[in-house]
């Protein structure tokens, strides 16, 4: 059955959206004045040249003013919360100087950045120690996408993205650039970094006493670091430019009036073509680009986004100059190389929920490798989330890559997922196959980004072979040497040290 020329509907299986979940947390909407929506300034490059860009990334406390009252103590990159946004140009060798201003051990992991592992990459194998830093190079080699920063230190990986180290990042090339698109950054070009928060006794966080090993939630929706946005519109066309930076929810997104709107890209890539919509909804770690047209509106009024039925970000309409840009029917070529006849189908299990989790029936061991793939070939790997219905939607992530989403049970993919994806969300008992080739080498994991569940154990650790250098040893660290650090960090005895993901292992009588 063809789909209709407008979607009208979210894809995945009811039954198993959040909302089903004995522990989910509703949105509310939050009862605080509204605030102006907080654009990330442009992290404004150290140096650059005709080949090469320079950074500092800082990852430092802060406070921020996000409820009337005291301050929220809070943690970001170059900023009090979230981060500031970084742009990488296609073809230039990127040299970032990490520094680490925290009270304990992080890691700076680029979301969606094929560059090698498990260094460059910044996964758990990469720690930066409280006062340290740690220098990287890397040269970008992908399409124009927006992706994403974020902190991977196991098995804390969830308590620091809720601290607030998340932030978005622009890869930008000429193809995309040659496009007939909005490109004006803060005006019709907006990150939306979707989140949500629950705030305790003098508007702090708690993530211990908010823990909950299927994903931590909570019920104020945090837009951009913001609490209860509006935006003011002073264009015609806006592209927003989503990224689920959430723990646990998945957002059911649609626009008052049901407006709609056109997506053109999805995590890693343009989309072939565009896609009307009224509804989209987005998972864990994806990233979502829409075009939303405002033309019918009248300065005085206001659009809202919703998730489900929960107000989200207010659009406030201005005056704006109309605009008659039609978008080109063809946007992006999604590669797709030939399947290695040698290399058999590789099936990876999402299994559990709770402290179970684990994938291909094992918790994550971080020195343990899993699985080796030869560099340059291209591999049908067939991702299973083995959860019975009603179950859990898992969202997938692969580090290190991009692939191309081939199946849905033997069916299409959906008609938003058919450009490049480095995270791709299974139904339960749904079998999605991908098509994977690594163009780097080196260490990388794979898993579900419930942070929580790969904090748990559904994550495991792939070797890509360089087939120039077929011999080469990676030093893994074991999950041992991280919470030690934490402990003395935290000046506690390792037999009193908590961080979520021990639990798992933990109930499950497992040693990390």
């Amino acid at each position: 059955m063809s789909e209709p020329k407008v979607i009208n509907h979210y894809f995945y299986d009811e039954a198993a959206y959040d909302y089903h979940d004995g522990g989910y947390v509703p949105l509310e909407e939050p009862k605080t004045p509204g605030k102006p929506l907080n654009i990330p300034e442009i992290l404004k490059p150290d140096q650059e040249t005709a080949t090469d860009m320079y950074y500092t990334i800082v990852a430092q406390t802060g406070e921020v003013q996000l409820m009337p009252g005291e301050k929220t103590k809070t943690w970001g990159y170059n900023a009090p919360l979230l981060g500031k946004t970084v742009v990488f140009k296609k073809g230039k060798t990127i040299h970032l100087h990490l520094v680490n201003h925290l009270p304990e051990v992080t890691t700076f992991h680029w979301h969606g950045l094929a560059i090698p592992g498990p260094i460059e990459d910044g996964g758990c194998h990469a720690p930066v120690y409280p006062g340290e830093s740690r220098d990287v190079a890397f040269k970008i080699d992908q399409p124009a996408a927006f992706v994403w920063l974020h902190a991977h230190p196991c098995p804390s990986t969830a308590e620091q993205v809720w601290h607030g180290l998340a932030a978005g990042a622009i890869v930008q090339d000429d193809h995309e650039s040659s496009l007939p698109l909005p490109r004006n950054y803060g005006v019709d070009d907006i990150p939306v970094i979707l989140q949500d928060r629950r705030f305790h006794e003098n508007n702090q966080w708690n993530y211990r006493e908010d823990y909950d090993p299927d994903g931590v939630a909570g019920p104020t929706p945090m837009i951009n670091g913001t609490i209860n946005p509006y935006f003011d519109v002073t264009t015609q066309k806006v592209r927003l430019r989503f990224l689920d930076g959430a723990n646990r929810r998945e957002f059911r997104l649609h626009f008052s009036d049901d407006l709609e709107f056109t997506q053109i890209a999805g995590d890693l890539s343009l989309l072939p073509h565009p896609v009307k919509m009224t509804k989209l909804l987005i998972t864990c770690a994806e990233r979502q680009e829409i075009i939303v047209d405002f033309g019918k509106y009248k300065p005085g009024d206001v659009v809202t986004l919703y998730s489900d039925d929960v107000p989200l970000l207010r659009f406030r309409i201005h005056e704006f100059q109309p605009d008659t840009t039609v978008l080109p029917e063809t946007l992006f070529e999604t590669p797709d190389p030939a399947v290695d006849k040698d290399l058999p189908v590789h099936h990876v299990t999402l299994d559990g929920m709770d402290e179970a989790v684990a994938m291909n029936g094992k918790k994550f061991k971080m020195d343990r490798i899993d699985y080796k793939m030869p560099m340059g070939k291209v591999q049908l790997w067939d991702i299973c989330n083995t959860n019975p219905a009603p179950g859990m939607i898992h969202p997938y992530h692969m580090h290190g890559t991009a692939f191309k989403v081939v199946s849905r049970n033997g069916h299409a993919p959906y008609p938003n997922e058919l450009g490049l994806k480095d995270t791709v969300a299974i139904n339960p008992g749904e079998h999605v196959v991908i098509k994977v080739w690594f163009h780097v080498s080196g260490v990388f994991m794979y898993h579900c980004h419930i942070i929580e569940h790969e904090d748990g154990g559904m994550m495991a650790q792939l070797q890509v072979i360089d087939p120039a250098n077929p011999d080469k040893k990676y030093h893994l660290m074991n999950h041992m040497t991280l919470m030690k650090a934490f402990a003395e960090e935290r000046h506690v005895p390792m037999d009193q040290l908590w961080l979520g993901g021990m639990d798992s292992y933990k109930k499950m009588g497992e040693e990390m």
